[in-house]
């Protein structure tokens, strides 16, 4: 499972691994304690302990900090909460301002940042787990050791998936495991308390799902169709339009086949995903000829990933009926005139 699609995930997404956080803690600008996997902050965690968890920790800012967490996305689903201070955290959406017992909910496809842009001061708890997705339309696969019954899963995951509301006002019940679990990773280095850290995930899942039932939830099925991964990735290949993008590649990171994902694409974009590509590069080579005028064409033209010269000269007339040196000639001679003009006036 792990393998090609976790590969696939973080060569196009660049999960963050939270560089800033771990030099704070290293020079003491900030406490933090955590267990982890990969880059993740903290002490690694061993192949046999909490399969499934890629990063649990807290950090304890007692003062400002000159870092934040910036826009990212995580492998798993986050569980975060503020026990103390506020922070800034953004979503595509919106920035929210938390406070003592904010606690957010990420999907793996959802982009966030932490800090507006610095971290002040407070304490911040977090969670993540592998669920076995990194797409919308994906079905959900918890760790072995989550008890949940069946019934509460399933509900559980309906509404993590199905809602796309990512901050929550927590309770006391949900603040408590966190404190618990944030005390069990004071004393990891000696003991990795795995039984009781299970056990304490396993109340924390169960007390956010109570939560849930009592508040009002808003149910949305399109959030989970194979439209909506297209859609996300769509608008993620606007910030990542540079790389070598085939449509293998494409679909294998959509978790689709080729055949399905130009027919959703065909569907919001009325191109296929590869014209969809070049059309985004081409806007992007425009851009860049007016903003980055001592770069010359031809190195602009693979700044913007197509790997031939000349169909970037081809693709670039058929659009804007003119080369790109004419473009970027004539639309300097526009911004010159009109800069006198103002100038004179």
């Amino acid at each position: 499972m792990k393998k090609k699609q976790v590969k696939n995930f973080f060569e196009y997404y660049k999960p963050d691994r939270c560089e800033q956080l771990i030099y704070a803690s290293q020079i003491g600008a900030v406490g933090m304690k955590g267990l982890s996997r990969f880059d993740y902050p903290g002490q690694e965690l061993p192949d046999t302990v909490l399969p499934g968890i890629y990063s649990m920790g807290y950090w304890d800012a007692k003062t400002d900090q000159n870092w934040g967490l910036d826009w990212h996305r995580n492998e798993g689903i986050e569980f975060s909460f503020m026990e103390s201070g506020n922070l800034y955290f953004s979503t595509e959406k919106e920035t929210v301002h938390l406070h003592p017992g904010s606690l957010t909910i990420t999907k793996p496809w959802q982009l966030h940042k932490v800090g507006n842009p610095k971290v002040t001061v407070g304490k911040q708890y977090w969670i993540i787990i592998d669920v076995g997705v990194r797409q919308p339309h994906q079905e959900w696969v918890w760790p072995d050791w989550i008890i949940l019954s069946k019934e509460d899963l399933e509900y559980l995951i309906k509404i993590l998936r199905e809602n796309d509301d990512m901050v929550w006002q927590s309770d006391k019940k949900i603040q408590e495991c966190f404190v618990e679990i944030g005390k069990c990773l004071d004393h990891a280095e000696i003991e990795i308390q795995q039984s009781k850290l299970k056990i304490l995930i396993n109340s924390l899942l169960l007390e956010i799902l109570n939560l849930f039932k009592r508040g009002h939830i808003e149910f949305d099925q399109s959030l989970t169709y194979n439209l909506r991964t297209v859609e996300i990735f769509l608008n993620h290949l606007r910030s990542d339009f540079e790389k070598s993008w085939t449509l293998e590649d494409m679909a294998e990171h959509c978790g689709l086949g080729k055949t399905s994902l130009s027919k959703y694409c065909k569907h919001l974009t009325n191109m296929t995903p590869i014209n969809y590509l070049i059309n985004i590069r081409l806007e992007a080579a425009a851009k860049m000829l007016i903003d980055r005028e001592e770069v010359n064409v031809t190195d602009l033209c693979y700044d913007c990933g197509f790997t031939s010269s000349q169909y970037f000269a081809t693709a670039f007339k058929k659009r804007f009926k003119c080369s790109p040196s004419e473009y970027r000639l004539r639309f300097s001679k526009e911004f010159a005139v009109k800069s006198s003009l103002l100038s004179v006036s």
